[in-house]
């Protein structure tokens, strides 16, 4: 259950949610990416209501909010053209930009495997791939650091910081004091609500 919640995240900057488990990190990050509905008060995204069904929502918005949707006759690769082409990417750089996503998180070398072949910290650095594949003003990233060892969570908490000083907003739900430290402008800690 999340407690009554007030925050600000201004453009480019990356806001960290901290707190035990309970305090309602996931609850409140799906409620601002638009998958939950919130029992009461309102979130926007660059001064609009959010609405999932929103066109302009989605396309300012890119999440991990768990796995993600996979095809299993789709190899990493594959997933990230896809990703391409459904957000209007270049096709004359897409190859480029693909080893470039996977070679920054360490598995250039699995762009041919099939997701379901991924052992589960290979499949979190997929999904990461998929979230920063498409374009977004905004990122809405639950635990990215899940199933990762400490290589890989330093990894991504420099490309994570590079995506926000490139002027990306972040919303960060994370429990990895580096992560937080490395990538967060700002943090907001959950408390446990009332009963």
């Amino acid at each position: 259950m999340l407690a009554p919640v007030s925050a600000t995240v201004e453009p480019g900057r990356c806001l960290a949610v901290r707190g035990d488990n309970g305090t309602g990190k996931t609850t409140l990050l799906r409620v601002v990416a638009g998958a939950q509905a919130p029992s009461a008060g309102e979130v926007r995204v660059a001064g609009t209501r959010v609405d999932a069904r929103s066109s302009g929502l989605r396309r300012r918005l890119g999440g991990l909010l768990g796995p993600s949707a996979i095809y299993p006759d789709l190899t990493v690769y594959e997933h990230l053209l896809l990703v391409d082409a459904s957000w209007g990417g270049d096709p004359a750089t897409v190859e480029q930009r693909v080893d470039e996503v996977l070679d920054g998180l360490t598995i250039g070398g699995l762009a041919d495997r099939f997701v379901t072949e991924l052992s589960s910290g290979q499949r979190q650095l997929a999904d990461i791939a998929l979230v920063l594949f498409r374009p977004a003003d905004l990122l809405v990233l639950d635990e990215p650091e899940q199933r990762l060892d400490e290589d890989r969570r330093r990894v991504v908490a420099e490309l994570l910081r590079e995506r926000v000083r490139a002027g990306t907003t972040m919303l960060l739900a994370t429990h990895d004091p580096i992560l937080a430290e490395t990538v967060a402008d700002d943090e907001l800690v959950l408390r446990p609500a009332e009963a």
